[in-house]
């Protein structure tokens, strides 16, 4: 039965990891993979996650299911983190996932299921999973304008051309915070614009929230998405513990929808039921070591005092490198990297150029030229900096 299976084409970043696994320079820098790293190149276990795991070790009295939802107090926790009491419960439909990824496909399940005729626009670049994903859950897609790489900012003209073709009952995908994979962020005068534009032409926003905390600040990264809470009768939201958690391995995810108050029985009756055709019961130690941090005052404020300092390590090396490449470069066309938000940016290039900065620096990016910054050190940047230049320059 399987003989006319053929095997998909490799992942991108996957395929990019397992090479920097097989390099055996000492020298080599993985700015691929989009996890982050401290100076060290580690990906630490954070304080409060270590002290809530050690909490929930000796507290924790059983391992059976919880719901097919998932544990409410995980819902209320990080409805709390995202929306900040700006709706409430009976107005949000909520439903543990298995990570970011698992949220997306539970948030697009739900899209085919309630409006099958709906297209979903997702913005050109984006992270690679939301196009997989729309495409193997059946949902139609279109993409829109969403970055212009000469200025390395925002393409508005182009973005809202583009969605000019989304009909009444479609889905707008927007990144909550720290674009993936540009690093270019609305501001607050481009969320006020699109909450507009969305309420004006009927369309639904669907916000993939993964990097809370990493562009400004827990607070301030969630602001465009409250703002579209409040001002919109139905928001899907999918977000991730991963990032900033640290929880990359448990699979820590949420799927939450913000609707009029007499749809939510049905909305979560909807997820329940999606949940039990694909996982069941959803996973619950990342989702409880979250509620464990964001319930109790002292792990909260360890956590974010943690999270503050890993955001600044970020913000620095995009100025080490910004700086360092306009001292390569002798201009300032990479000055961009300084003032964007979050883990990732993209520099173009070539296929071959990509290869070369692999094969002859053993700097590896992903195609394309997207980068995860927190790859880097402060003793990398001088030499990734030199390598770019080299490369991209010519």
């Amino acid at each position: 039965m399987f003989q006319s299976l053929t095997a998909p084409p490799p992942d991108a970043i996957l395929q990019v990891m397992q090479l920097f696994r097989d390099d055996p320079r000492p020298e080599k820098v993985d700015l691929g993979v989009g996890v982050y790293r401290d100076d060290a190149g580690h990906t630490p276990v954070m304080r409060a996650v270590k002290a809530a795991e050690s909490y929930i070790l000796q507290s924790q009295e059983t391992k059976s299911y919880t719901a097919l939802a998932g544990d409410p107090a995980y819902h209320a926790a990080m409805a709390d983190l995202l929306l900040a009491g700006a709706l409430p419960s009976e107005r949000i439909a909520a439903a543990a996932a298995t990570g970011g990824t698992g949220a997306v496909r539970l948030a697009m399940e739900l899209i085919r299921t309630a409006n099958p005729d709906a297209t979903v626009w997702i913005s050109n670049p984006t992270w690679p999973n939301h196009t997989l994903l729309a495409k193997f859950v059946g949902l139609k897609q279109a993409t829109y304008r969403y970055y212009n790489a000469a200025e390395g900012a925002l393409d508005r003209q182009g973005m809202m051309a583009d969605l000019g073709g989304a009909k009444p009952g479609d889905v707008v995908l927007l990144h909550g915070c720290c674009h993936n994979p540009t690093g270019a962020d609305f501001t607050a005068q481009d969320w006020a614009a699109m909450a507009d534009f969305l309420a004006e032409r009927d369309l639904t926003p669907f916000i993939d929230i993964a990097y809370q905390g990493f562009g400004a600040n827990v607070e301030a990264d969630a602001a465009g998405l409250r703002l579209l809470v409040d001002r919109l009768p139905r928001v899907l939201i999918a977000a991730s513990a991963a990032k900033n958690f640290g929880l990359y391995r448990e699979r820590a995810g949420i799927c939450l929808v913000t609707c009029p108050e007499g749809e939510r029985a049905a909305i979560q009756s909807t997820l329940a039921g999606l949940n039990r055709a694909s996982i069941s019961f959803p996973p619950d130690h990342g989702a409880r070591v979250v509620t464990t941090v964001l319930t109790d005052p002292a792990m909260k404020a360890d956590w974010l005092e943690e999270l503050d300092g890993m955001r600044s390590r970020i913000a620095g090396l995009r100025k080490s490198l910004a700086g360092a490449l306009r001292q390569e470069t002798g201009s300032d066309r990479f000055g961009f990297l300084a003032a964007q938000q979050g883990m990732f940016s993209v520099l173009g290039g070539s296929e071959a150029q990509i290869a070369r900065l692999r094969d002859e620096f053993a700097v590896y990016v992903v195609g394309g030229g997207r980068l995860n910054i927190a790859g880097l050190t402060e003793d990398s940047v001088p030499r990734v900096a030199k390598a770019l230049a080299t490369v991209l320059d010519e």
